[in-house]
């Protein structure tokens, strides 16, 4: 517009010649980055967490299997789960290394005697979410509670023989479930006996599943491993205990035996498999417990439940 050339600043002054440059201030704005990274190698991209997750499970697969909780052996610690199991073991006096209890659980006797007995043995005591207890877990139902215990001291075959007269034990001849396991277990401590022995190999051993079945009694009952059953079985007849196997083919009915009254140890089989041949020739007598013919046979821990009953009506009172 005519006349607006006079206002300062209307006009643009143009530098005329060659001006000092940047001197290179801006030639990295001007590279290049490199090529495009691959969608996986874009750590917020959806394919790289998917990449990642996948590399997981790989490791996970590829990595050498050491079992579950409830696998758990005495190569390293062990953990029990569930209310009575955890309090009985604590009444015992389990040398053990932290309670786990779920932040929010429903607090009931047995929960507030396990934290105050936890306190008292200045055992460490953390509240945890329930994905880590169920994860300990490993499928078994833990009532918001578990302790992580000290590995499973065994005692000897021969430990056992320091009981008190007559000596009761009861012998398993591989017996692979450990939830028999532990509801032998309990018979066992309800009916007076005085310990279990249970071969090294081929055979369930004090687990998480035993401990938990066992409602506690695993903490009360002296369980022995026995690297040989059969050359066990002979020791305990050396020392003066008669040997009674359970068989459904055995030579006398149970109630019948007259073995019953004294030191003994009863033997159980395999489930399925029985006793095996060399545990059957070592056993003073092979018993049978008469059931219904439309039954096929008896649960292990069923049929030691029979037994132990019957042997503790024996004892003279």
């Amino acid at each position: 517009m005519a006349g607006n050339q006079k206002r300062p600043g209307a006009t643009r002054r143009i530098k005329k010649g060659p001006s000092i440059g940047t001197g290179g201030k801006g030639r990295k704005a001007l590279q290049g980055k490199g090529p495009t990274p691959k969608a996986e190698d874009r750590p917020y991209h959806r394919a790289y967490k998917a990449k990642q997750a996948s590399e997981r499970g790989a490791e996970k697969r590829s990595a050498p299997r050491t079992g579950g909780p409830r696998d758990r052996t005495s190569q390293a610690d062990d953990v029990i789960i569930g209310r009575n199991s955890v309090l009985e073991a604590l009444r015992a006096g389990l040398p053990a290394n932290v309670l786990l209890v779920f932040e929010r659980v429903d607090a009931d006797d047995r929960i507030t005697e396990i934290v105050s007995k936890a306190v008292e043995r200045e055992i460490e005591v953390r509240e945890v979410s329930k994905p880590i207890l169920d994860r300990l877990a490993d499928g078994s139902p833990h009532q918001g509670v578990a302790l992580e215990v000290a590995p499973y001291e065994y005692l000897q075959p021969g430990d056992l023989l320091e009981a008190p007269s007559p000596i009761r034990l009861i012998a398993l001849d591989g017996i692979q479930d450990p939830r028999n396991l532990g509801a032998i277990l309990r018979s066992a401590a309800a009916f007076g006996a005085h310990g279990a022995v249970i071969p090294e190999r081929r055979a369930a051993g004090v687990t998480v599943a035993a401990w938990k079945v066992s409602a506690g009694a695993a903490a009360r009952l002296p369980v022995a491993r026995a690297t040989n059953l059969v050359r066990a079985l002979e020791d305990y007849k050396k020392a003066g205990l008669f040997v009674v196997g359970l068989d459904a083919d055995g030579d006398v009915e149970l109630a019948e035996s007259n073995l019953l009254d004294g030191p003994l140890v009863i033997v159980v089989g395999a489930e399925g498999a029985g006793l095996s041949r060399l545990v059957r020739e070592t056993c003073d007598q092979v018993a049978s417990i008469p059931i219904s013919s439309a039954t096929e046979s008896l649960n292990a821990s069923v049929a030691a439940s029979i037994a132990l009953y019957e042997a503790s009506k024996a004892v003279p009172r």
